[in-house]
């Protein structure tokens, strides 16, 4: 049984904020980049009114899972398809893929992925092929 995709939403009256919990892979960027909006002890864990939109905005497009995301209110929502693929191998952590990825899986399906992908290489993620964050918690180095 498939587990239905919790989105949480925050919105500072220019832009909307799109959190998936379950794509983050724990790599608190968005806390080193601005703690004053992410705190991960907090409840709401995120104050958007904390920053500028423009903060706001860079910061999002930094992150490596694609967890978090944001539309501009007030625009047509466009779709970009990145066709440049970018690979990063991050320290202690996943491997990074930039673009957008038609993955085939084991059972033949196929999921196509936009933006990041953060693919595991400790070995220990429950959901294989992609990162979950396991490597902290087993300390993996590589």
């Amino acid at each position: 049984m498939e587990k239905k995709e919790i989105i949480k939403e925050y919105k500072n009256g220019e832009l909307t904020i799109a959190w998936k919990p379950q794509k983050c892979i724990h790599a608190a960027i968005c806390v080193q980049e601005l703690p004053k909006v992410y705190n991960a002890t907090a409840k709401p864990w995120l104050t958007i009114e904390n920053a500028s939109t423009k903060e706001l905005q860079e910061q999002i497009k930094k992150c490596p899972s694609g967890a978090l995301s944001y539309t501009m209110m007030n625009e047509e929502e466009t779709e970009s398809v990145t066709t440049e693929t970018k690979v990063n191998i991050l320290l202690n952590g996943p491997l990074m893929v930039f673009g957008t990825l038609e993955i085939t899986h084991k059972d033949g399906d196929i999921e196509i992925k936009e933006k990041a992908t953060a693919f595991c290489r400790c070995g220990a993620s429950e959901n294989k092929p992609y990162c979950d964050g396991a490597h902290k918690k087993i300390e993996f180095t590589g």
